[in-house]
């Protein structure tokens, strides 16, 4: 067995994108064994798939959980076909340590992230399946292209320079949020495919938040006002950044939620600004019925600022609420999309799986760069990852181009 593997983060190569365009989704129910789609005469099964979009789903990855569900598995044929092609083989043990460092980021060791997954629906062999297939992948790209990836000392002094005077950004957003309660994910997914489809202008995107957003911007036709693109969720940047002014975004899983967003303007900022932010809020889950509503205007009423909070709850009220500093990675998406638009001690109320949230932020604070020496071999480790980044790309979509995908 040829083995050269030296571990990389999992996201490095895991999340490798191929294009997203044409890929087939399959309608809901039938058979679970059924072929749903063949890649190289290699089939994928609609309980792959279910399995692989319910996997996504609860990890709140950004995008459509359906169409990245079958994007990875497409990929996940091509990898397996290439690894036995070139006779490579992950061992028991690297798909083990891939679980354990996945599991870690959830802060769970691989048998709590395990039984997580189960208590959800997600059999083990979906979470050992997906991690195996991307170690293998990566000893592959490692072998073939590692050799390749060599980064001079002027590259890596350019890099700090380039790093010491980035420019930030700054987002001119519609945005459209869809209620999901429990079991109709999918189905509101399904809907904001077709908003997306047919959405062209602003105009057109207006209307279709008037019909069916249930976000506090909805009187204003979804429209929000200039933010840093560094107070999104660092899960929805990426999607934003890839439109073109007028452009919608995919859809967006996020709690009891689907988002959509419009650009509507993208320009950079002084380059003093900080390009990292962590945030000081406060939560209130509020009670379903006349009591919550009866909750919510107290707190709008009479919370000017985070301390008032507590007292305004009262003590029946204090499981309530909340009061955490995270930062924006940390901080769950459908809240962070929130707190992005507010300035210090606005509130706002945010729908959550049929119940409310009453969010205040009570301060964003800018996150420096780590203090101390520049580590030049961080900077080189990061410059060579991206090298074997790229690479991976462009080799995946070479097998995407050439390969025969067919449903059955």
């Amino acid at each position: 067995m040829k083995r050269l593997f030296t571990p990389l983060l999992i996201s490095l190569l895991l999340a490798a994108p191929v294009s997203a365009q044409d890929i087939p989704i399959p309608a809901p129910g039938g058979n679970p064994f059924e072929p749903v789609l063949i890649v190289n005469d290699r089939v994928i099964s609609r309980y792959e798939f279910e399995q692989r979009a319910l996997f996504l789903t609860i990890l709140r990855a950004p995008g459509d959980p359906a169409k990245e569900a079958m994007r990875a598995l497409i990929e996940d044929r091509l990898r397996i076909e290439q690894a036995e092609r070139f006779d490579f083989e992950a061992t028991a043990e690297d798909i083990d340590k891939g679980m354990a460092e996945f599991a870690s980021r959830a802060q769970m060791t691989t048998e709590q992230f395990v039984e997580a997954l189960g208590q959800a629906g997600v059999a083990a062999e979906t979470f050992r399946d997906f991690v195996a297939a991307g170690v293998v992948w990566r000893e592959m790209v490692r072998a073939k292209y590692g050799i390749f990836a060599n980064v001079s000392e002027a590259e890596i002094d350019r890099a700090i320079e380039a790093d010491t005077r980035r420019k930030a950004l700054r987002v001119l957003l519609s945005e459209l949020v869809i209620p999901a309660a429990p079991g109709e994910e999918l189905q509101v997914l399904e809907l904001a495919r077709q908003i997306r489809a047919n959405v062209s202008t602003e105009g057109g995107f207006a209307a279709a938040v008037a019909q069916h957003s249930a976000a506090g911007s909805r009187d204003n036709g979804g429209r929000l006002d200039w933010m840093p693109l560094s107070n999104l969720p660092p899960a929805v940047a990426p999607y934003v950044l890839a439109l073109a002014p007028g452009e919608v975004s995919e859809p967006l899983a996020v709690p009891g939620a689907v988002a959509l967003f419009q650009l509507r303007g993208l320009e950079e900022m002084p380059p003093e600004t900080p390009v990292a932010v962590s945030v000081d809020y406060t939560a209130v889950t509020l009670p379903a019925g006349e009591a919550g509503a009866a909750l919510l205007a107290q707190l709008q009423a009479r919370v000017d600022i985070c301390s008032d909070l507590w007292a305004v709850l009262g003590e029946e009220n204090q499981a309530l609420g909340s009061r955490q500093t995270q930062a924006m990675a940390e901080v769950p998406a459908d809240l962070g999309l929130a707190i992005a638009r507010l300035d210090q001690y606005e509130t706002t109320v945010v729908p959550r799986a049929g119940q409310q949230v009453f969010v205040q932020l009570c301060q964003r604070t800018p996150v420096p760069p780590e203090g101390g020496a520049i580590n030049r071999a961080s900077v080189r480790d990061t410059l060579v990852n991206q090298q074997l980044a790229e690479r991976s790309d462009l080799w995946l979509k070479e097998l995407r181009a050439n390969a025969i995908i067919r449903q059955p």
